[in-house]
């Protein structure tokens, strides 16, 4: 059964950093697709970031330059580190994750094509 649970988020000052993490488990295979996305109150879901089983990533454009996705394979972590926090960038932030047969991420970057979710963690920018 796979697992995965966030952490990292609070509240940080606008122009901080912040890395939020998302161990993930029962993902057996090793050939999967991972990914960050992000709901603001009254908004829908967008996604940010995602990472294939070789590690080979993809950043949406809303937020290129300021976020970087990564893992560490050996913690079975995933990473989204922040950089210049907005406020709005104030969102609860979810990893999700979906077996693939070849490693490989699908085109583009839909909540449609994960299968597991967190629960998420908060991140708050705060003046």
């Amino acid at each position: 059964q796979v697992q995965l649970v966030e952490s990292g988020g609070g509240s940080v000052p606008a122009g901080g950093s912040l890395r939020v993490s998302c161990a993930a488990s029962g993902i057996t295979s090793g050939r999967y697709c991972m990914a960050w996305f992000r709901q603001a109150p009254g908004k829908k879901r967008e996604g940010l970031a995602k990472i294939n089983s070789v590690g080979f990533t993809f950043i949406a454009d809303s937020v290129k330059g300021r976020f970087t996705i990564s893992q560490d394979n050996a913690k079975n972590t995933l990473y989204l580190q922040i950089y210049s926090l907005q406020f709005e960038d104030t969102a609860m932030y979810y990893c999700a994750a979906r077996s693939t047969s070849n490693g490989a991420c699908l085109a583009g970057l839909n909540e449609g094509d994960f299968i597991y979710w967190g629960q998420g963690t908060q991140v708050t920018v705060s003046s």
